[in-house]
């Protein structure tokens, strides 16, 4: 098994070492994080070091690592520890549940974390450092950049393009072939049919009758 750290002590770095350890080929052997952010010299019966002592003590030449920290500051301080902990010489893994039937040819970049229950079409891109929370749709033909959260349950249909630094809510859905530009923060339940604006902040899907003849629409 490869034995790898984790970096993060908060509830994501708590359910990293749960998924890693019952359903990987990962072992966990540490956590990591910056001084300031360690209360305890202990987590879930592994040690917590600093990182600034983490290569010492566990060399990257010998261990990898996975940065487990959410969407703050709309992904960039993951991809910024993920920059820093490659710049120490680590290598960062990626996890798929192992419920998640991928196609032959779907790409996924490092440090990459896809829960169960995910319908992952053929043809689909992820770039590095995307979260995929549980119970998401990803149609074919479809890319996520690098550096996304993509919250529960959210349909991505097919020629969709989520760019970087981008969050997608839980409950979300967004229509074939439209481009989520870097930046865009997509909230739960919002329906989005149209390109997006770079950093622009979507929410809301209000339903109302736009007919009274069903079949002349489908």
């Amino acid at each position: 098994m490869t034995e790898i750290v984790i970096f993060g002590t908060g509830s994501f770095a708590e359910v990293a070492y749960r998924y890693l350890t019952t359903d990987s080929e990962y072992d966990v052997v540490a956590f990591t994080a910056d001084e300031e952010y360690i209360q305890n010299e202990t987590l879930l019966g592994c040690p917590v070091v600093v990182f600034k002592e983490v290569a010492a003590e566990y060399p990257p030449s010998e261990y990898d690592m996975f940065v487990a920290i959410a969407y703050t500051n709309m992904n960039h301080l993951r991809t910024q520890t993920c920059q820093r902990a490659k710049k120490c010489g680590y290598d960062l893994v990626s996890y798929v549940a192992s419920d998640v039937d991928l196609w032959d040819g779907v790409n996924i970049g490092e440090n990459c974390f896809i829960f169960e229950d995910q319908t992952v079409q053929p043809f689909v891109e992820i770039g590095n450092n995307v979260i995929l929370w549980s119970g998401n749709h990803l149609g074919h033909h479809s890319t996520i950049e690098s550096n996304c959260f993509v919250a529960s349950q959210a349909v991505i249909s097919g020629h969709v393009t989520i760019g970087e630094y981008s969050f997608v809510g839980v409950n979300a859905t967004i229509t074939d072939g439209v481009t989520i530009a870097d930046h865009s923060l997509v909230g739960a339940q919002a329906l989005i049919t149209k390109d997006t604006e770079q950093g622009g902040v979507y929410a809301g899907n209000e339903a109302s009758l736009r007919g009274s003849e069903s079949r002349e629409f489908l």
